[in-house]
């Protein structure tokens, strides 16, 4: 009797053994038999996500000068602060310092496979992975990792390293980024530097991209136990420059790393030109501009059409020592606007929300605060085919809002629709009168020159949160408008780092925001504007938006396989934003504004996005 006890346990031994090697392997497999049609697909230098990417395998990219210079100091500013040096999570991911890994300043730390040509609406040429290759289903993606490839440190990028920054991301980043490696359903290593990646279908076309763009860390100096806690401790990155010197919420700069593993590959020909960069920090964006002025900053972008248009009378911007920049942008417009937290109950109605968008007199404002220089904001993707404003819906979009017959107003729907045209005096009478209508149809009236809820007799009162003061300013401009029907409003200006504070815990009335705009939207759409990101903590869903039409629109952008279902999709999705009125649209330029000393220069030809400090040199150097 006890034999077969002993038998029984040790069964019981063995199949706990096997259901635990089971379970690994359904996270990283070893390679196994592929099949024919794997095979079969050919290796490539690049992808897009739609049509053919534009470049040769050793072809630089198109808005770079191959022969710039090397050398010298770069020094540019910011307004606001750091704490920070991990922007993947929720903790201090919105203060953390700039330049480690953006367009304008350089993916200067942290790098991925592929990198992104911003001449093209989407495509990646490999960096870290010299090839890959996807299915037309793209249910997977497969990388092979340049072998030359090296952190900072000269140890090499390893396929266990790849796996590892994607799955502390998904476990502990913020969204939409963990929301993203969490698609990934089976990691399979085919190779010593091959990784096959598959997901859990190919709906999301964008997937494949969007894993190969993740930032990748080292393994061996990254803490996984506080990966997830705000943190000075600098990550060890692949990219070509390391951290110099660290001065929390006053300055960042960083040093070329001499031994920079990928500075001979045509996709960095004509980047990472300094020797140094040095990003400097202000509590005010008067101080920023002054400090341009003294020469302490070399180049900056302004955003103000006032500073743009009166702000160069300074002896250097007189005797050509200071250029001016307008670089024709090729992307759509982006989306500034005062948005709406529709979790607040005075903002739960979509016509009072409607009726506050009428109020606000772009006229006036263009005419006296920005010298005529802005162009009103209408949609999500103005000045492109993507954008829905005076188009009519076609026989596709009406198919893919058939679902949803009340998500979009009827003008809208014609592609008649327009934001409040006043007349610029700041108290036209035929747009009050139809602002007052619409908040009639959500209950609210005129009672003792206020406006109060019929029903509760609460008058309507928010608050409009800014972080500057040309913020400020614009907030009081659109008050004294709201003043005219009785309405309680009032501004909050508060620092940067509590404005991402606030604005990130949804502790705010109306906000600021700007939602940017490509020729290439997809799953960050998700974490923007779903109904799961809204309940989600450091989502980008500010609004609170909850429409089932917003997340079976963002279904069918990720999941259009042609450009035709994708631009269609886009633009019904368009509608559905505008109809919602979770903002009050204001203003955009069609073109980047950029000064610069003449200590620096930039390339002949720009990126459809504009500016990138990466792709600059320094004047004096050989």
């Amino acid at each position: 009797m006890a034999g077969r006890i002993r038998t029984f346990i040790a069964a019981l031994f063995h199949l706990k053994v096997h259901f635990l090697l089971a379970a690994a392997v359904c996270a990283t497999v070893p390679a196994l038999p592929m099949a024919a049609e794997d095979t079969a697909l050919p290796w490539t230098h690049a992808i897009s996500m739609h049509g053919t990417p534009a470049l040769a395998p050793d072809e630089p990219f198109p808005y770079v000068d191959p022969d710039a210079p090397r050398g010298g100091t770069l020094t540019l500013g910011v307004q606001g602060t750091f704490d920070s040096l991990n922007s993947f999570i929720v903790q201090g991911g919105w203060t953390s310092a700039r330049g480690m890994r953006e367009r304008q300043f350089g993916n200067n730390i942290l790098e991925s496979l592929m990198v992104r040509s911003y001449a093209e609406p989407f495509s990646l040429y490999g960096l870290l992975a010299q090839q890959v290759r996807m299915p037309d289903s793209r249910e997977w993606i497969e990388f092979e990792l340049n072998p030359a490839a090296r952190f900072s440190d000269g140890t090499p990028v390893t396929v266990e390293d790849i796996i590892f920054s994607l799955e502390i991301i998904r476990d502990k980043g913020r969204p939409p980024y963990r929301t993203w490696y969490g698609e990934i359903v089976k990691k399979e290593v085919t190779g010593p530097n091959r990784l096959k990646l598959f997901f859990r279908d190919g709906e999301n076309r964008e997937l494949p991209l969007l894993i190969a763009l993740a930032p990748i860390f080292s393994k061996k100096h990254t803490d996984a136990a506080t990966f997830d806690k705000s943190s000075l401790t600098p990550p060890v990155g692949s990219g070509p420059y390391t951290f110099k010197t660290i001065e929390p919420g006053r300055l960042v700069v960083y040093e070329k790393n001499t031994d920079y593993w990928a500075r001979d590959l045509a996709v960095k020909t004509g980047f990472d030109n300094f020797d140094e960069i040095r990003i400097e920090y202000f509590r005010d964006e008067t101080t920023l501009q002054e400090a341009f002025k003294k020469g302490l900053i070399d180049a900056l972008q302004f955003r103000d059409p006032a500073r743009w248009a009166t702000g160069f009378d300074f002896p250097a911007a007189e005797n050509g020592d200071v250029t001016r920049l307008e670089i024709p942008l090729g992307v759509p417009a982006a989306m500034q606007g005062i948005a709406f937290n529709t979790r607040r109950q005075q903002f739960s109605d979509r016509n009072v929300r409607k009726a506050l968008r009428m109020l606000f007199d772009f006229n006036w404002v263009n005419r006296n605060l920005y010298h005529g220089l802005y162009t009103r904001t209408a949609g999500y993707w103005d000045n492109s085919e993507l954008s829905s404003i005076g188009r009519p819906a076609s026989a596709r979009e009406k198919a893919l809002l058939a679902p949803f017959p009340d998500a979009v107003d009827p003008d809208t729907l014609a592609g008649t629709w327009r934001p409040a045209d006043a007349d610029g005096s700041g108290r036209d009478r035929k747009v009050l009168r139809a602002a007052l209508e619409e908040f009639g149809k959500a209950g609210y009236g005129l009672k003792d020159r206020k406006l109060v809820n019929r029903e509760t007799g609460q008058a309507l009162a928010f608050e409009i949160l800014a972080k500057n003061e040309d913020e400020e300013k614009l907030a009081l401009t659109y008050i004294r408008t709201l003043e005219l029907l009785g309405i309680d409003a009032s501004v909050r200006s508060v620092d940067p780092s509590q404005f991402e504070d606030r604005r990130t815990k949804r502790e705010f009335d109306m906000v600021f925001n700007t939602w940017t705009a490509s020729l290439s939207p997809g799953a960050e759409q998700y974490g923007r504007w779903s109904s799961k990101a809204a309940d989600t903590e450091g989502s980008f869903n500010f609004v609170g938006a909850k429409e089932p039409a917003i997340d079976a629109l963002i279904d069918a952008i990720v999941g259009a396989r042609s450009r035709e279902d994708f631009v269609d999709a886009v633009r019904a999705f368009d509608r559905v934003l505008i109809s919602g009125a979770y903002a009050v649209p204001l203003y955009h330029v069609s073109s980047d504004w950029v000064a610069h000393w003449n200590k620096v220069a930039p390339p002949q030809h720009h990126s459809l996005y504009g500016h990138e400090f990466d792709t600059w040199w320094s004047s004096s150097a050989q």
